[in-house]
């Protein structure tokens, strides 16, 4: 795992060039901790910092081919780089190292863009050929690393010809004159979806790469191209529900070996759900030694997991950590937290997970498996049930439709008795699709209309959404659940789950996340057996009869609790000394995009009212506009980490190898620094 950063700046000074990108890379030191390097070419430069994992001796970056033409910084891992070695050898390659950087360089020599299909892994990755001084990049087909750039080579103004790209946007704070400008149409998008979209950011300028996707840079132009769309079709499993069940354990068993590929140790994300305990179950059987779990405690009783996490720790005799957060700990780390995430956040649970990665990362684990994947590929989330449920709304009696609704949300008192016959009005009236192609998410996605409020410009939220639902092949021949997984896959989880609440977490203390249940094997696996061994009404049956007798008998039968962290009431009860600070009237007024009328409004009840009383719209457009507050404060209008990183002590970075014809002034060599939250 790394953190990789760069430009293509023809009118950059060259004398310049070293600083800048030393200064970039000083900015994502948390990332990598272990070492740095970078690579100058006339006009560019592109480096990486490093966390070490495998052949932590040889495998550093920027690495190049023997005949220094074709030069990579690589991000993340290779999972199959066993295999793609083996059949690179096989057609004449010869390898210098152990590492995947090294494989995946020469299946890029090989193949060209042809080898992304081939590459199982969680990348994001650069390559420069000096030759021809084009610059490829590269995502992988889910999304699981980040790659975000800056495309300032098209249009007049004030545009210098710039083409940046990082693994975090704030590594382009230290490139001149680059400013931050939040993006009010992206953000009302990020309200009403909850996540931005798989191309986007909540700044001006800035977007993502798309997960399955690559991109080319040279001559003054990009052209991005995509190498896999999502797959949720596939030919139905044939055997029987025993041998589906079979079928599944092995997918998944040969997906945890794989990824406990590691000269580290691998340690296990343990939150006493079905998915995480089923990892931790594989990933006992395939260790030698005695896992390590870790997972997070909560002193409010009603977001504490505590007891079914040490079941399962005891029943795999796993050597078991925790954390206990307060509301306390949540609400003085958010900043930090959401400086991390570079994003505007609709919960607060991804808080916790970055003191969970701190703790990990001072038990000396750099790596861990995790369980995500597990719902949207299985169809674990209610959202999947409620989706089966409106769509057969007018065929259901009065009594199976109670029932139905009862069965939905057990975790959510708003889904009790009481409430039935009004949830049932509603279901009514969303049984019909009223947005094109999102008829799953209509229900989610009101929501975030009252948060879009916060904006001062009032556009449809949605348009943007509905439009890429509207261009991707095949989308309106889906079912109703497999556009609700679609939905999850491109959204949700790559825009959130992966990012905000996990490797932006993991990451920020240098801790590397590998997600089993993200394989194409084990996403094919799941297509080709939902559904067609139970009606979906049971939460991911196949998963639980495919490990009975392997786990605590509590913990299968036990109902799904999402992990959830508490919400906008911390922020009331601390009171911590930024708040006044970021929300004030002042500096409300500040954030251009939005309205601050309907912000104080919004502020005063949250922190006059009762819980109870707050809605919970209400609750999440407050953590929309704080974490747009902070973002604000720290991109916008802060000064912090221009052109260095906060931190204590320093490295010298290694200079890789300069490639230019015209180096510009001579200067001694940079020190990056050691960023805040590495020990």
């Amino acid at each position: 795992m790394c953190g990789i950063a760069g430009f293509v700046s023809p009118s950059l000074d060259a004398g310049a060039a070293p600083e800048v990108i030393t200064s970039m890379l000083s900015l994502i030191r948390h990332r990598g901790p272990d070492e740095a390097g970078y690579y100058l070419g006339d006009g560019m430069a592109m480096g990486t910092v490093r966390l070490a994992v495998i052949d932590i001796s040889h495998g550093a970056q920027p690495m190049a081919d023997p005949e220094e033409r074709h030069w990579i910084c690589f991000n993340g891992e290779l999972y199959n780089y066993v295999e793609l070695r083996e059949e690179l050898r096989g057609l004449g390659h010869r390898f210098r190292t152990r590492s995947d950087t090294e494989v995946f360089l020469r299946a890029w020599m090989q193949w060209g863009p042809g080898c992304l299909p081939r590459c199982n892994g969680a990348f994001a990755v650069a390559i420069r050929d000096a030759v021809s001084g084009d610059l490829f990049l590269a995502r992988d087909r889910f999304g699981k690393r980040p790659l975000f750039y800056a495309d300032r080579t098209r249009g007049g103004g004030d545009r210098d010809g710039a083409f940046l790209f990082a693994s975090e946007m704030k590594a382009f704070q230290a490139f001149p004159d680059f400013r931050f400008e939040l993006d009010p149409a992206e953000l009302a998008s990020t309200f009403a979806a909850w996540t931005p979209l798989p191309d986007r950011s909540p700044f001006l300028g800035i977007r993502q790469l798309p997960m399955g996707s690559w991109m080319v840079v040279g001559g003054g132009r990009t052209s991005l191209h995509h190498y896999e769309e999502l797959a949720l079709e596939a030919p139905p499993f044939t055997g029987t529900a025993r041998d589906a069940e079979h079928f599944v354990r092995e997918t998944l068993r040969q997906s945890v070996e794989m990824r406990l590929r590691s000269d580290v140790e691998v340690g296990v994300y343990l939150s006493g759900g079905l998915d995480s305990s089923i990892v931790t179950r594989l990933t006992t059987d395939l260790s030698s030694h005695e896992v390590r779990t870790f997972s997070v405690q909560f002193e409010e009783a009603a977001f504490d997991e505590s007891g079914s996490q040490q079941v399962v720790a005891s029943h795999l005799r796993t050597l078991h950590s925790s954390i206990t957060v307060s509301g306390a700990d949540i609400a003085r780390t958010f900043p930090s937290a959401v400086y991390h995430a570079e994003v505007p956040a609709f919960r607060t649970a991804f808080v916790p997970m970055y003191l969970l990665a701190r703790h990990v990362r001072d038990a000396g684990i750099r790596v861990v498996l995790t369980g995500e994947g597990a719902d949207e590929a299985f169809l674990g989330y209610s959202l999947f049930r409620e989706t089966l449920v409106r769509a057969e709304w007018n065929e259901l009696s009065d009594a199976e439709r109670m029932k139905r609704i009862g069965n939905l949300h057990p975790e959510l008192s708003h889904f009790g008795p009481a409430n039935r016959a009004r949830l049932a009005g509603l279901f009514e009236q969303f049984s019909v699709e009223r947005l094109p192609g999102l008829f799953s998410h209509e229900l989610r996605y009101q929501n975030g209309r009252f948060a879009a409020r916060l904006l001062k410009r009032r556009e449809d939220p949605f348009a943007d959404l509905l439009a890429l639902t509207g261009t991707t092949p095949g989308y309106a021949g889906l079912s109703a659940v497999q556009k609700a997984q679609w939905l999850e896959y491109k959204t949700l989880l790559p825009g959130y789950l992966l990012s905000t609440q996990g490797e932006r977490m993991s990451l920020a203390h240098g801790v590397e996340n590998r997600c089993p249940f993200l394989d194409p094997a084990v996403v094919r696996a799941a297509a080709s057996v939902n559904l067609r061994f139970d009606d979906g009404f049971e939460e991911k049956a196949i998963l639980k009869r495919a490990f009975h007798g392997e786990l605590p008998e509590s913990s299968l039968k036990r109902r799904k609790q999402p992990y959830r962290a508490p919400g906008a009431s911390v922020f009331k009860e601390q009171r911590p000394d930024y708040l006044d600070l970021i929300l004030s009237d002042a500096e409300l007024a500040k954030i251009d995009c939005v309205d601050p009328v309907f912000a104080r409004r919004l502020v005063t009840k949250i922190m006059t009212t009762p819980d109870r009383q707050i809605s919970t719209k209400e609750d999440q457009a407050f953590l929309y506009l704080l974490s747009t507050a902070v973002l604000n404060h720290r991109f916008v209008r802060g000064r912090e980490g221009r052109r260095s990183a906060p931190g204590r002590g320093g490295m010298h970075i290694r200079t890789v190898h300069d490639h230019r014809k015209n180096r510009g002034p001579e200067s001694s060599r940079p020190v990056l620094p050691r960023a805040e939250g590495v020990r």
